[in-house]
């Protein structure tokens, strides 16, 4: 039922989604009419501005966030690529970091980090956005109300795929740059160099399994645990999110974002690790990049790929992610933007 649906959009040709969650969910053609998502209001439009609001506030979400945790993401990354030497934890990498580098070395990879999460945002929280919308106009009230997680889920490994196409380049760099310090000496001049020395595929796209390996489950996770604890924390008001304003509506987000980036990173963890080591030069060996993940991952053994770097990834996560959806619903308000909700559709709004 999701490719009837993906039909109606203009790419549904490139996407190929199971048909098992929604398999009567379009018994009759939604009421609602176009452009307008009765789930949540009968009165509330939603389209392209609308859509491109959602992406800029994303994107502005996710580099900001993902630039103020940078230092974090160094000593994190540094933990999973050198865990002999980077045995002390997050602070004691701190002052390792700093001892041999300085203080300016917490701010390795800062540049592909602040332009590559920025474009990956633009297209993960409007991509979520855009898929969700188009679910609930199709669907219809109940139905879109009654499947919600599912629609979080499909909404968001599909935005996430395609944001993931322009991430990987970019984290290809910042890998190299963090675990590489003198690689290069920046965003611009580490990227040709890693194109002209290992070229396109190599260079920038090795990571490209892991990264969807990490990135799809996580954000899933991410965007389906927010939703379900921000919905359950203003039903315990008595409320529901799109009834929520002002520092109550902001709290929810900032609350229910720690819950949701605990749990994501804790699930895509395996996937992290094995990301920052396939980026190192020369990780896993020669051939195909399933062989050297192969060889990393029986190197790393199990119990240490989940583990390795956890702590650090937890606090980094669950901080970054708290501020994202909270970044996101202020500059979406600053914008004069109402976020899409579900809600039972027999009550009024």
């Amino acid at each position: 039922v999701f490719s009837q649906i993906l039909k109606k959009m203009s790419f549904s040709r490139a996407l190929v989604l199971p048909q098992s969650v929604f398999a009567s969910a379009m018994d009759k053609k939604s009421t609602a009419p176009r452009g307008k998502v009765m789930a949540t209001s009968a009165d509330k439009v939603y389209d392209l501005n609308y859509y491109l609001k959602g992406a800029l506030a994303g994107g502005i979400c996710c580099a900001v966030t993902h630039g103020a945790l940078c230092p974090v993401d160094v000593v994190k990354t540094r933990i999973q690529l050198d865990p002999a030497t980077y045995n002390r934890g997050l602070i004691g990498g701190f002052k390792q970091v700093i001892a041999a580098e300085g203080a300016a070395g917490l701010l390795t990879g800062l540049g592909p980090t602040v332009v590559g999460y920025f474009i990956q945002g633009w297209f993960k929280f409007g991509g979520v956005e855009f898929f969700k919308v188009q679910f609930a106009k199709n669907l219809g009230d109940q139905k879109a109300w009654d499947n919600k997680t599912a629609i979080y889920l499909a909404s968001s490994a599909m935005a996430e795929f395609i944001a993931d196409i322009f991430l990987c380049p970019l984290e290809a760099t910042r890998i190299r740059l963090v675990s590489q310090p003198t690689f290069a000496t920046g965003l611009i001049s580490g990227a040709a160099k890693l194109m002209s020395t290992e070229g396109l595929i190599n260079g920038f796209y090795s990571g490209f399994g892991p990264i969807l390996m990490k990135q799809i489950p996580y954000t899933m996770a991410k965007f389906a645990v927010q939703g379900e604890a921000a919905d359950r924390m203003a039903a315990s008001m008595g409320k529901t999110q799109a009834d929520l304003t002002g520092g109550t509506k902001l709290g929810v987000s900032l609350a229910s974002g720690v819950i949701a980036g605990v749990a994501a990173a804790i699930i895509s963890h395996p996937a992290d690790t094995l990301l920052s080591k396939v980026n190192k030069a020369g990780a896993g060996g020669t051939g195909s990049i399933m062989t050297r993940l192969g060889r990393i991952a029986s190197e790393i053994g199990f119990m240490k790929l989940c583990t390795v770097g956890l702590g650090a990834r937890c606090v980094m996560i669950g901080t970054l992610t708290a501020g994202q959806f909270l970044l996101f619903d202020v500059v979406m308000d600053l914008t004069g933007a109402e976020k899409f909700h579900f809600h039972p559709p027999a009550e009024k709004h």
